[in-house]
């Protein structure tokens, strides 16, 4: 699936919810559901800062996609960033670095999340297109 049809299927599963304590409940579950990162990555120069959680991000390249792993501390939090790895993980560089991210907006959670809670999810997609800008500019040397 391309980044877009990610952000269209979240959307969709979203819509399902009649309430935002069922909508918690669903982000919780895909934070119990998120593929840890190793343990050898659980670093402080894979913390991703701006967050209020201990937030983990760990990405490397396989076959020309960038393929991201993470872990938090807490159980929200957990499920952010289930959501953007659903997202983002496994496309190019490129394409991570060129992405317009509009399911956050289109589900509601920038209202619903406390000014920490966004302040950590808009660091994590910041930490994010970094790593594909980066390795970007790695594969461009090669």
């Amino acid at each position: 699936m391309t980044i877009k049809e990610q952000q269209d299927r979240i959307i969709e599963d979203f819509e399902v919810f009649g309430d935002w304590m069922e909508k918690y409940e669903y982000i919780i579950q895909l934070g119990k559901d998120l593929p840890l990162i190793d343990p050898q990555y659980k670093t402080d120069d894979n913390l991703i800062r701006g967050c209020q959680s201990k937030v983990w991000l760990h990405a490397e390249l396989k076959d020309g996609k960038l393929v991201f792993t993470a872990d938090s501390d807490a159980v929200i939090t957990k499920g952010l960033v289930s959501l953007v790895v659903q997202v983002l993980s496994g496309h190019a560089p490129k394409d991570i670095a060129e992405a317009d991210i509009y399911f956050i907006d289109a589900i509601g959670l920038t209202s619903h999340l406390s000014p920490t809670r966004s302040n950590g999810l808009l660091s994590m997609l910041k930490q994010i297109k970094l790593y594909a800008v980066a390795f970007q500019a790695k594969s461009m040397q090669n």
